[in-house]
């Protein structure tokens, strides 16, 4: 465990879009700012669960590949030169004693830090297991698809029935020697028209049934699959994705005594939470009227960035100046 000490003016936890766009904001501003997540890469949700699937929420993109905005989004961050602690929680908060907020990562890492900015979505999030495969983890069984090429001229089965198995399903048709979704239901809880898509592109499906063991030598070769009232039915497979969902939570966030709906942040119209000088934006929040859209959330940032420039310095203005003026 490391003992680093870092001092900056701004902290962003969690590096999703909407961390990144915080990022942004606060380097326009001329703050140091810091964004720490848990996962080893930048991109929160979109890049650890659908890196290629389209985005149509965000203004003036009619459609974005999620990887691709995310990569935008670091870029426009970067022209200010953040500093990315990843791989690593914000476990303990604390108070200096003029007030400044101090967290404690779970390395060991202290980061002394004028004012906070909590983005953290949907919290950790850890997929639930396929018990049938756990053996085979990163040996042919994933739980996410970050990188497609890694499935090209393989046998695919996706199990699952929401969305992010047919978008990676139908993601991965086009390179793959074949892909087979496995759903334990004939209902699927993914979007009907992207269903028929993916049938009418080639995906099989096996319905009404379950995946009861993985099999191999080194790593995944064959899937058992299991239907009541059939026959056993082996079929070949050298990757296996299982999208059953995920399991989420506030993680050691939820122990520092901020205002609380389950997993959601109370915050008022600055997008303060709370607790001094720490500011929460995007889908982790709650107030009266609140609509999750990434798009809401990259206002919620902007004024949560702001708001905390204010509250470092006083004499400066709510305004941060128009991006087209500067250089």
């Amino acid at each position: 465990m490391t003992s680093t000490s870092v001092e900056t003016d701004l902290t962003i936890i969690g590096a999703g879009p909407t961390g990144l766009y915080g990022a942004f904001c606060a380097g326009f501003r001329g703050l140091r700012t810091v964004v720490v997540d848990a996962l080893p890469q930048v991109g929160g949700q979109i890049a650890a669960l659908y890196p290629e699937k389209s985005v149509r929420d965000v203004a003036g993109l009619p459609a974005v590949a999620g990887r691709d905005l995310v990569a935008s989004l670091q870029a426009q961050a970067d022209s200010f030169g953040p500093t990315y602690l990843l791989g690593r929680q914000a476990t303990e908060l604390a108070y200096s004693p003029d007030g400044r907020p101090q967290l404690t990562l779970s390395d060991g890492t202290r980061v002394d830090t004028g004012a906070v900015v909590l983005t953290a979505g949907i919290g950790t999030f850890t997929p639930r297991p396929l018990p049938a495969g756990e053996a085979f983890l990163d040996r042919g069984l994933s739980y996410f698809v970050p990188d497609l090429a890694v499935h090209t001229g393989r046998d695919v089965v996706v199990v699952g029935g929401g969305d992010s198995a047919i978008d990676w399903a139908l993601a991965l048709h086009p390179i793959a020697r074949s892909v087979t979704v496995v759903h334990r239901r004939a209902a699927f809880r993914a979007h009907a028209a992207s269903v028929t898509a993916a049938r009418e592109a080639g995906v099989a499906f096996r319905v009404n049934c379950e995946v009861a063991e993985l099999s191999g030598s080194d790593r995944v070769e064959r899937v058992r699959l299991t239907t009541k009232g059939a026959d056993d039915e082996h079929l070949p497979a050298g990757s296996v994705i299982a999208a059953l969902g995920f399991i989420s939570d506030l993680g050691p966030l939820a122990d520092w005594g901020l205002e609380l709906s389950g997993r959601a942040i109370h915050t008022d119209q600055r997008m303060q939470t709370n607790l001094p000088r720490v500011y929460a934006a995007g889908d982790v929040t709650e107030y009266p009227g609140k609509v999750r859209l990434m798009s809401v959330g990259f206002g919620e940032v902007a004024t949560a960035v702001n708001n905390a420039a204010v509250a470092l310095d006083p004499a400066a203005s709510l305004f941060p100046g128009h991006s087209t003026e500067a250089a």
